[in-house]
């Protein structure tokens, strides 16, 4: 399943990143937006992920984000984001670069996480900015407001038309760029600027390794391509690597 070349270069690797898709939460369950039961075959994303529509309808906003949260909330990370979490012992410099917006792999032990797209844990006031947590608004039915300042309090994910967010998009870009080895976990590499970082640490000298179930526009301009599930390819990978330390 492994290259020797892969594991050469993990063996000698100092700086890892993981960059992870919505295949990675797929496979604990969590309804991905693109493909056959995706969470955009049932509503208009138009209708539901912009800032202009929360303005519009903000209890449609609301019930669906709310309705979301409560399937993500009982979700569990699946063995590949532990694997992750215990890859990330294994090296001085190692981060989680993720679109996925279900806080799974700090759930798993991830401590260094960058989250391109938000946390749909967390949510905030657009009128003064405070943070509250799912507890605290989850049993609202419409849309909560602030306690403070009576303004309508909002999920911190990015919504279509807007920016990411610099601190995590600068770090990510950071952390691509001084990789050993990058892998691109369960992404369909079309979603810009992130589908941009493996070909960014590739081009930086990482040994770039896309694991996924079926082949992409990435796929024949990487080093290695892995097909299959990430529960079930960084268990294994992260075995071997352990094997070999214990070895030496």
């Amino acid at each position: 399943m492994f290259s020797p070349r892969l594991i050469s270069k993990l063996h000698d690797a100092k700086s890892i990143v993981a960059f992870t898709g919505a295949g990675m939460s797929a496979e604990s369950g969590v309804p991905t937006f693109r493909g056959e039961n995706g969470i955009w075959k049932k509503f208009k994303p138009e209708e539901l992920a912009n800032f202009d529509a929360f303005i519009r309808n903000p209890d449609l906003v609301w019930e669906w984000y709310k309705h979301r949260k409560q399937i993500i909330r009982f979700i569990q990370p699946n063995p590949g984001h532990f694997a992750l979490a215990e890859m990330e012992a294994l090296y001085p410099k190692f981060a989680v670069v993720t679109q996925n917006v279900d806080n799974l792999h700090r759930r798993a032990g991830n401590k260094t996480v960058y989250e391109l797209h938000g946390n749909i844990e967390r949510n905030y006031c657009i009128g003064c900015g405070t943070y509250y947590s799912n507890e605290e608004i989850l049993k609202f039915e419409s849309a909560p407001k602030c306690t403070k300042c009576k303004g309508l309090i909002r999920p911190d994910v990015v919504w279509f038309g807007e920016l990411l967010p610099a601190s995590q998009w600068f770090a990510s870009l950071d952390s691509a760029e001084h990789a050993d080895v990058f892998f691109s976990i369960g992404t369909s590499a079309v979603v810009h600027p992130a589908a941009s970082l493996p070909l960014l640490a590739r081009h930086a000298g990482a040994f770039v390794v896309e694991i996924n179930l079926e082949t992409t526009e990435l796929s024949n301009q990487i080093d290695e391509f892995i097909p299959g599930k990430a529960g079930e390819i960084l268990p294994e990978l992260v075995r071997l690597l352990k094997d070999s330390a214990t070895k030496e």
